[in-house]
């Protein structure tokens, strides 16, 4: 659809240079809303048509992490004037579910994430025949194009495990253990393979990440069976946070590394408890995927030219930390 709007130009100009910048990295089940704002008439791109959007994601209660995701789509939302349908579920099946919800409301366009893309992808490609424009975000960097979907948001995990497997070899060796707080999370299974593949004595860790006493627990039985182990990856800003409390415990003079961030892991990246984070950016990515989306359908643009346009993995550690804490007390990174 040819339009004259201003504001989708300039969004569509903002989304491309921030792309071009950006380096090679709830309630449970429920529905909520971002209202359009008042008066406006919705993302009609200044043709007076109001669309909404749905994001389904794989969010598990309590994790911080899609409090970013959400903030950015929000803010994407209301820069767009579209509303906002965001809804989420752990369970594989009850994600797709969600995403058959959306479908069947006669959503403008999905926003969807593929850990489990063996059965989130074919709800999603079934939006898409139903002439539904779908983008993926944040899991599923392998699969999306396997689902017809056009574009992806997010960090290439295999780099940036491989990326943080590097750190620790120059760092000076060693052993690794890797925490993967969610069984069967392809994203997961792959920052860890890709720590391994730099890092070769990596060995992974099975914790039940929506119960961070236990969490804690597992990773000090394992620094307590293991003194030689030096390090700890973590996937999550608070897995780490345990993991710091395990090492204190166990009195382990382990190192703790982590992937993701927080306001908590970004202060203890400046207290030196944690040595760096690698970023995959969640704001950006729920930003860009709400957005693409509203400029799909009212100017018929798409970003990344068939590949992944990718968030990550961008570094924090001690040479950058004081400017970024500032942004992930704002909940943007």
């Amino acid at each position: 659809m040819e339009i004259g709007s201003r504001s989708s130009l300039r969004i569509l100009a903002a989304v491309a240079t921030a792309s071009v910048a950006l380096v090679a990295c709830s309630s449970q089940g429920g529905a909520q809303s971002q209202p359009a704002p008042a008066g406006g008439g919705g993302g009609g791109g200044g043709n007076g048509q109001s669309y909404t959007i749905a994001m389904v994601t794989h969010e598990a209660p309590g994790d911080s992490f899609w409090d970013k995701i959400r903030a950015g789509a929000e803010q994407a939302a209301k820069d767009t004037g579209v509303q906002l349908k965001y809804s989420n579920n752990q369970d594989s099946g009850q994600e797709a579910t969600l995403v058959q919800n959306a479908i069947d409301s006669k959503v403008n366009g999905i926003a969807v994430t593929l850990a489990y893309p063996d059965a989130v992808g074919p709800a999603a490609q079934k939006a898409i025949q139903a002439g539904i424009p779908v983008v993926a975000f944040n899991s599923g960097i392998s699969n999306y194009k396997q689902y017809n979907i056009p574009m992806y948001f997010g960090s290439d995990e295999d780099a940036a495990g491989q990326a943080v497997g590097t750190r620790l070899s120059e760092a000076g060796g060693g052993k690794a253990i890797c925490v993967i707080q969610e069984q069967g999370q392809v994203a997961l299974e792959t920052r860890c393979a890709g720590v391994k593949k730099t890092f070769a004595n990596t060995e992974n860790l099975q914790v039940t990440g929506t119960d961070l006493p236990s969490v804690q627990q597992t990773i000090g039985a394992k620094l307590q069976q293991d003194p030689s182990i030096n390090w700890v990856v973590t996937l999550g800003a608070p897995y780490a946070l345990a993991a710091a409390q395990a090492k204190a415990d166990a009195g382990s003079q382990a190192k703790i590394a982590t992937f993701d961030l927080n306001a908590d892991a970004a202060n203890a990246i400046k207290d030196k408890k944690i040595e760096f984070s690698v970023d995959q950016q969640p704001y950006v990515q729920g930003y860009q995927a709400v957005t693409m989306l509203w400029l799909n359908l009212t100017n018929g643009n798409d970003l990344g030219g068939g590949k992944p346009v990718l968030t990550g993995p961008s570094f924090v550690d001690s040479t950058n930390i004081d400017k970024i804490a500032t942004y992930a007390a704002n909940n943007t990174r």
